[in-house]
């Protein structure tokens, strides 16, 4: 199975957080929108079917900090 770069997994993660922290402050559908897109784009990435396992995933596969 192909992976993703783990800077490409990274960003995913990062930018899906923050969007999660906006649409739980705002509930703006512009956010919702680029969220699902983050999400879908990160079960593809996973190999995975729903945001909280690709997450689980994503982060599995990043390294370890220094």
């Amino acid at each position: 199975m192909l992976r993703a770069h783990p800077a490409v997994l990274l960003e995913l993660v990062e930018e899906y957080e923050v969007l999660e922290l906006l649409h739980a402050r705002q509930g703006r559908d512009e956010v919702r929108r680029r969220m699902d897109d983050v999400a879908h784009t990160l079960c593809v990435s996973t190999g995975t079917r729903d945001v909280d396992a690709a997450l689980i995933a994503a982060r599995h596969q990043l390294p370890a900090p220094a």
